[in-house]
């Protein structure tokens, strides 16, 4: 009887040591294959029309279609629905970031990030976890989301949500986990997944990440609540 398929990584960045570095981690682990590589976000999106990988571990500053455009791309195909692209940034409140989220990244992991984080990165965007802790997500959102007013008609979707699911989608904004969540609200974990997953149904968002980003266009979660 065969195990579970390897998770199938696409390393996209413009530094070949950077992605020689990554590729070395990576097969040392048995569950985890990087199936392709670019240095740029052209080639990165063409090779996930054509592979399909689980996880994408893309470079937000490339030359040519750079990974902001390229992520975009990919989170728009419905070709490339089951991949997931986490950024890999220099600096874990790199400007752009927010906007990588935005534009339906699941996640981000700083390049200079420990072996086995990068692992357990990797590892929890196949398996469609958040890739945001609450204490990166409230900076994310005090530093850069500040800059944007809420969104209209992102706050005309809430309609669709009970007052429950509001709660819910507040905590997950400000990065909680399912555990985290549960506990704030008296519930069980498994209570606070299938709310979670109900309102990602509801407001047809793909992620945790998402969830992060429309509760700050909702106006639910505000960047002083946030920062406390």
């Amino acid at each position: 009887m065969t195990g579970p398929a390897p998770v199938r990584v696409v390393l996209a960045d413009d530094q070949a040591l950077v992605r020689a570095g990554i590729r070395v981690l990576l097969e040392t682990c048995p569950d985890l294959v990087v199936a392709g590589e670019a240095d740029d976000g052209e080639t990165a999106l063409n090779l996930v029309r054509e592979l399909r990988p689980d996880v994408v571990l893309m470079d937000i500053r490339m030359p040519g279609l750079d990974g902001l455009a390229a992520t975009g791309q990919i989170a728009s195909d419905p070709r490339c629905g089951g991949t997931r692209v986490v950024m890999l940034t220099t600096f874990d409140l790199d400007e752009y970031v927010f906007e990588a989220l935005r534009r339906g990244a699941a996640g981000f992991l700083v390049k200079n990030s420990e072996p086995d984080e990068l692992v357990r990165g990797v590892r929890a965007a196949a398996a469609g976890d958040a890739l945001l802790a609450p204490g990166v997500t409230r900076r994310l959102i005090t530093e850069y989301a500040a800059r944007t007013k809420p969104v209209p008609s992102a706050a005309a979707a809430l309609a669709a949500l009970t007052g429950r699911e509001r709660q819910v989608l507040a905590l997950a904004g400000t990065g909680l986990s399912n555990a985290d969540i549960a506990a704030r609200l008296r519930v069980s974990p498994l209570t606070a997944k299938t709310h979670v997953s109900r309102i990602m149904g509801k407001l047809a968002v793909r992620d945790r990440a998402g969830l992060v980003v429309l509760a700050y266009e909702t106006g639910l979660v505000r960047p002083g609540w946030a920062a406390e």
